[in-house]
């Protein structure tokens, strides 16, 4: 018998423009023990699978047929209060986005225990224990003081480094983990997987594993289900899948994952014969966006950092002696010259969305300044001296369901940069471009009229892209701008942003974890740990021979993907 069976599964989401189907006669189980990778592309249908497993799909959406069992038991038409009494204590479900699934109002130790209360018969100051033990098995450091925290205070890595231990709290028989290592570092994701794959093998807990991550999958996973668009087109150990794919669209798909070893000039990209959506190119030079913007004589770096040091307040006290802080940033200096690609890598919490977020503007340094330019942007004072600079400057935030309005359609998304900054002589021309920006990033002009939350996380990330272009920046600061994307739109994503840089002269900041992604478009990189920045290098010597020892512990940990390459 097998603990998860899932037979010929079918969802649904009716709408007045008719019925979708979600997910189409779907069949898979996961034994006792065992992982389970479900991959394939953004809007695949992988997360509506987990959500249906444990009844929270996003209304209207429904199981229209199909069954769902856990342990031989039924648990597909469970009653609301019937189905609590699984989530949790039988299933522990990581949840793809860390914000949402965390309450901003209460304190991470409210959120642990009161889930460990809930389920497990222990008392108040067992629960306290068992967080603490939780917060340092999933990598947390000084989890005694970080307990007592809220959520916002907290780096995208670290949330998910929380959600993953409420998950793991109860000790569940099955785990089902929806991108549970897309915000975390490598050091960090290789600490999460080794947990789980543990927990699997002593505890023999079966987990379902919902990815796009596929160098995850081909070093921790015991089968892989690969879906296209609602389908299963193929199913079987992970070894044989990836090395002898049978099925076209799992062929494509694997050839896109970024190569570790070498350095390409362009991502292959996924071109399965049934692929719909594709990237339509615009004559730069003839187009708006290629058009001339106002440029200073100056010949030094595009952009200075110098000596930037942050601190946040921990705990507040009238006293400055009895305040405690966290050092965010600790002297951090470099510089990118126009056109270049710098990558800044390290750990989650290691201070790289920190400094994003000073040169953006959105952050004050206690020490340090940046220049743009030559034009020192701490020194400015006044919003009207800020907001040429701004036009110039723009940001692909990490997280994209929450850096859009979800009361704004996705046209006045994009058009409201373009309104503000008055780049636009009418109503036409600002719809002509928005329309443009949209086809450019492959999603057509018709996702203008729609909600954000109409759309998956990756196809959210190509409008947080869409929007950040309509300003016309210099200088473009991606905040893991590739984290939430499968394999296929990524690589499109950064062909699109490898093109507009070179047709445009673009300067970018490109923070990720991603090292394989890092080598790929970067020309130099920075490596961050603690607040610190360790070491700065062309990105082939920093690959090939690192200097710092940290630098050669993150490069030990990048997983390898064990599949077939195009010759």
């Amino acid at each position: 018998m097998s603990l998860l069976e899932v037979k010929n599964l079918r969802i649904e989401y009716p709408s007045r423009h008719g019925i979708h189907a979600a997910v189409k006669s779907l069949s898979f189980s996961i034994e006792r023990g065992e992982i389970v990778g479900i991959v394939g592309e953004s809007g695949a249908g992988k997360s509506t699978v987990g959500n249906a497993v444990i009844d929270l799909l996003s209304p209207p959406g429904v199981i229209a047929s199909g069954e769902v069992y856990l342990d031989g038991e039924k648990i597909s038409g469970l009653t609301p209060k019937e189905m609590r009494k699984i989530r949790g204590s039988k299933i522990g479900f990581i949840f793809q986005d860390p914000m949402t699934s965390l309450n901003p109002l209460f304190t991470i130790e409210r959120q642990i225990t009161e889930t460990i209360l809930a389920n497990l018969d222990v008392s108040k100051k067992e629960a306290f224990s068992r967080a603490i033990t939780l917060m340092e098995q999933v990598g947390i450091p000084e989890p005694e003081l970080r307990i007592k925290q809220y959520p916002h205070q907290f780096s995208g890595g670290m949330r998910q480094r929380v959600v993953i231990a409420i998950a793991l709290s109860c000790e569940p028989d099955l785990i089902i983990a929806d991108e549970p290592t897309t915000a975390l570092d490598v050091s960090i994701q290789d600490q999460i997987l080794k947990l789980i794959r543990e927990l699997c093998i002593k505890k023999n807990v079966g987990c379902m594993l919902i990815t796009h991550d596929m160098g995850v999958v081909s070093n921790v996973t015991d089968k892989i289900a690969v879906m296209y668009r609602g389908d299963l087109v193929e199913f079987g150990p992970t070894k044989q899948v990836l090395s002898d794919p049978s099925h076209e669209y799992t062929r494509s798909l694997i050839s896109a994952v970024p190569r570790s070893d070498i350095k390409l000039d362009r991502f292959p990209l996924v071109n399965y014969i049934e692929e719909a959506e594709e990237m339509k190119q615009i004559d730069i030079k003839n187009h708006w966006l290629g058009q001339s913007q106002d440029q200073r004589e100056y010949t030094g770096p595009l952009l200075t950092v110098n000596d930037v040091s942050l601190r946040f307040v921990t705990k507040d006290s009238f006293f400055e002696s009895k305040r405690e802080y966290v050092q965010a940033s600790d002297n951090v200096s470099f510089h990118i010259n126009e056109g270049e690609t710098f990558g800044l890598v390290g750990e989650s919490g290691s201070g790289k969305s920190t400094i994003a977020r000073i040169i953006a503007g959105l952050y004050k340094p206690n020490e340090g300044n940046i220049t743009f330019e030559g034009i020192d942007l701490t020194a400015l004072k006044s919003e009207k001296e800020r907001r040429p600079i701004r036009r110039q400057m723009q940001m692909v935030f990490q997280n994209p369901y929450t850096s859009m309005n979800p009361r704004m359609k996705v046209f006045d998304i994009i058009s409201e940069p373009i309104r503000f900054h008055k780049l636009a002589s009418s109503e036409a021309e600002i719809r002509q471009i928005v329309h443009d920006l949209l086809d450019h990033v492959g999603l057509g002009k018709m996702a203008g009229v729609k909600y954000p939350h109409e759309f998956s996380g990756g196809q959210r990330q190509r409008i947080s892209i869409a929007r950040a272009l309509a300003t016309r920046p210099r200088l473009l600061i991606c905040d893991e701008p590739t984290s939430a994307l499968d394999v296929s739109v990524q690589a499109q994503i950064l062909n699109l942003l490898k093109d507009l840089q070179d047709e445009l002269n673009l300067t970018m900041l490109f923070i990720s974890h991603d090292l394989p992604v890092i080598r790929q478009v970067s020309d130099r990189v920075g490596v961050m740990q603690k607040g610190k920045l360790l070491e700065v290098a062309a990105t082939e010597d920093l690959f090939t021979n690192p200097q710092h020892e940290y630098s050669q512990h993150l490069i030990s940990l990048m997983p390898e993907f064990k599949g077939l390459r195009e010759k």
